[in-house]
């Protein structure tokens, strides 16, 4: 997981390694079907561009499209499908379970961009010296930094670490004028509609054959 921060209390979190396959998966798709169009003839044609408007928006939207953004007023979550953009003060916890989550307003949301490596996890506790919180879903327990030290000399995963973070500038902004306000939830048209035309040209031209 990446983490970009491009000012006070602005951070961007990725998942590296999944926008590295994205990438490289993608990739292959446009060869694929660049070689049908191409190459091809009459209903492969049609079947590789069916194949490429179903294919290539759900890819970007499991690798590339998932992000988290945490700024001086709210917390943006840009998940596949979804994007929940969400005040401090509507954030009521952050955890990092076997997936990293955010509640507010009394419904939770899963943070993709933030995945729970539990290898991580243990690799965290062995430079600890095995000093880690009990509960790892709760408020306050999140693991101490992968890398750096964290409280009482205990060490955070890389997913561990942001949740700590966001839970951070959550507890610091609430009160903020600019921070108030409910929670909006936006879907990803963009990712939709081309994939399922996609989809549909699909079944289309398989019931044809």
């Amino acid at each position: 997981m990446t983490r970009e921060q491009t000012g006070y209390a602005d951070h961007t979190y990725r998942s590296g390694s999944a926008m590295v396959g994205g990438s490289l998966l993608l990739l292959l798709v446009l060869l694929l079907a660049g070689d049908g169009l191409l190459n091809g003839e009459g209903r492969t044609r049609w079947t590789a561009l069916a194949g490429l408007l179903f294919l290539a928006p759900l890819i970007v939207a499991f690798s590339l499209r998932p992000a988290v953004f945490a700024g001086r007023e709210r917390l943006r979550v840009r998940n596949p499908f979804r994007t929940i953009t969400l005040p401090w003060a509507a954030v009521e916890d952050v955890r990092a379970g076997y997936s990293s989550e955010v509640f507010a307003a009394g419904r939770k949301y899963q943070m993709w961009a933030i995945p729970v490596s539990l290898r991580q996890r243990k690799r965290a506790l062995r430079q600890g010296g095995g000093r880690a919180p009990a509960n790892l879903s709760g408020p306050g327990s999140v693991f101490a930094g992968n890398h750096p030290a964290g409280p009482e000399g205990t060490y955070r995963a890389q997913a561990d670490q942001a949740v700590a973070e966001i839970r951070t500038l959550a507890g610091r902004h609430a009160s903020d004028e600019g921070a108030q306000g409910a929670p909006d939830v936006r879907w990803a048209y963009e990712i939709l509609a081309p994939a399922a035309a996609g989809g549909i040209a699909l079944l289309f031209l398989q019931l044809l054959g």
